[in-house]
């Protein structure tokens, strides 16, 4: 969990956090989660997040922070992730006591203890099951902007009500990470924004509303246990009473809704129509900002958080950074520098060689293993060092461009 403080010229003032495993060992968790026997499920407990957020609330008080002068609070969330308020916890959270950290309080709030969150993969049956009941993966994609995923929380919800009926009938509120997060601090029962929302297979990306046919396929009711969606930088309410009484919180401080990670990155690095930004991680990550987007079977769009009215594509691609580290130790001696120069020797286009890498089974598209083609568009077994180096670079880069252009992207010319 972390925090920052800026001020109105965007200045950092503030920041710090909280190391799940190291600060809260109570919790047993491994990266902040659980993963259980059967290698597909993982979750996070909720009462650790809570405690997270009094933990770091009591660091920033020690430490003298002013609450007062904060005048706003938003706030991102792990997407794909999902909470389950017990039925009668919205008196509690509403009735709090400030005498008390707020997870003493909610202890007995959520009728599921550990969370489903973005990295479990245990709901496949359930995912099928999802896009025969609406017509199909594309037509699933066409209304929610992604095929059925089996961390998105329609499928997540569908396997707690098949398995739990009974849990699903003491659940009166079902939240995303953002919006649990966001009615910690709002003190009632935040809505879903649209952006995080639309990571969800349930809301029409179109209308910005539920869909009926998706909803029905998951659960009885849900409508009513997920609320209205809101637009992500709607102005939700002041700041719970509990804040002010304990930390000193201005009665003033307005609660901003809460959104994914994902969409809090386009924010966050300012994009606008027409950019684009890739994260270059162990999985690489495309986003942009997109006017007219086409959903396909690979990648995701979701509702623009800065606009309403347009939208963000999200591309993901599994042999990231670790697919680059092994051809750079197996080409380049392990050193960056000298795979910048065997790159640098060779020209753009690679005198027609072309290569796709592939160490693990690729997300977009699924496909595995390495394939080199020469200029002549023959399979060939093996590129010299450099171009092997220039062909694992620019394959990479005309698969980013070729994906996001499949989902609607324009590239300038």
């Amino acid at each position: 969990l972390k925090v920052i403080a800026v001020d109105e010229q965007l200045r950092v003032i503030y920041e710090d956090n909280v190391h799940f495993d190291k600060d809260l060992p109570e919790f047993k968790t491994q990266g902040g989660a659980y993963i259980h026997s059967d290698r597909l499920t993982v979750t996070s407990p909720v009462l650790m997040w809570v405690k997270a957020l009094d933990m770091i609330l009591e660091k920033m008080k020690s430490s003298g922070f002013n609450f007062s002068q904060v005048r706003a609070l938003s706030g991102a969330g792990q997407q794909h992730g999902s909470v389950y308020w017990k039925k009668g916890s919205i008196q509690i959270l509403k009735n709090a006591s400030s005498e008390l950290p707020l997870h003493q309080s909610l202890k007995g709030c959520f009728s599921v203890s550990n969370s489903p969150i973005w990295m479990d993969s245990s709901t496949a049956s359930q995912c099928r099951e999802l896009e025969k009941a609406v017509g199909g993966a594309q037509h699933l994609a066409s209304v929610t902007g992604s095929r059925a995923y089996e961390r998105f929380t329609g499928n997540q919800i569908a396997k707690i009500y098949s398995q739990n009926p009974e849990v699903y009938k003491q659940t009166e509120r079902i939240s995303l990470v953002s919006s649990f997060a966001a009615s910690l601090f709002l003190g009632t029962y935040a809505p879903i924004d649209y952006s995080d929302g639309s990571g969800m297979n349930l809301l029409q990306i179109w209308e910005k509303a539920w869909s009926k046919s998706c909803l029905d396929a998951c659960a009885p009711g849900l409508e009513e246990k997920l609320g209205c969606p809101v637009p992500s930088h709607s102005v939700l309410g002041p700041i719970s009473p509990y804040y002010s009484q304990r930390y000193g919180f201005s009665p003033d401080c307005k609660i901003v809704a809460f959104t994914g990670d994902n969409p809090a990155s386009l924010a966050g690095m300012r994009l606008q129509e027409g950019d684009i930004a890739i994260s270059l991680g162990t999985s690489d990550t495309l986003f942009l900002w997109i006017q007219e987007p086409t959903p396909a079977l690979e990648g995701h769009i979701l509702c623009n958080p800065v606009d309403s009215q347009t939208y963000m594509a999200l591309l993901c691609f599994k042999n990231g950074s670790l697919m680059r580290e092994r051809i750079r130790d197996d080409c380049a001696s392990g050193s960056w520098d000298e795979f910048s120069k065997a790159l640098s020797s060779t020209v753009a286009g690679n005198s027609g060689n072309l290569g796709f890498y592939f160490d693990v089974m690729e997300i977009t598209p699924e496909a595995v293993g390495i394939h080199r083609f020469n200029r002549d568009n023959q399979k060939v077994p093996s590129f010299p060092k450099e171009v092997e180096i220039r062909a694992l670079i620019e394959g990479q880069f005309m698969a980013k461009r070729i994906h996001a252009e499949k989902l609607g992207y324009k590239v300038c010319k």
